[in-house]
């Protein structure tokens, strides 16, 4: 079992690049794909206290089609928005790399090296 999780999707670049830095540091995380596997709503609260954010909404794309037919707004609170991330799995800032009780979104995937040393 790895130490380090990915949630990833496959066909981003960027979830890809992040994937392949990992490996090349030696690393062979545990990869969710989260897309097929949405995570659960407390799963969504970890993984926003391991990315230590003031909110959820800083982890959602809110650039997503997604993001604009369900109306949703900056102003939502955690407790709105975690139930649809989870239904709506496209939502989820992608990707992110979990360590213990640390987690870094991989945009850029530079980002993740944080997590390493």
């Amino acid at each position: 079992m790895s130490n380090y999780t990915i949630y990833h999707n496959p066909r981003c670049s960027k979830s890809r690049e992040t994937l392949a830095l990992l490996e090349e540091n030696g690393i062979e995380p545990e990869v969710i794909l989260y897309l097929e596997n949405p995570p659960s709503v407390e799963t969504l609260a970890d993984l926003a206290n391991k990315l230590e954010l003031e909110t959820v909404h800083d982890f959602i794309r809110d650039k997503e089609s997604i993001y604009k037919e369900l109306d949703l707004d900056e102003l939502m609170s955690d407790e709105e928005l975690l139930p649809l991330m989870n239904e709506y799995p496209k939502l989820i800032e992608r990707p992110i790399v979990v360590k213990g009780d640390k987690a870094i979104i991989g945009r850029p995937p530079e980002n993740v090296l944080a997590l390493i040393k």
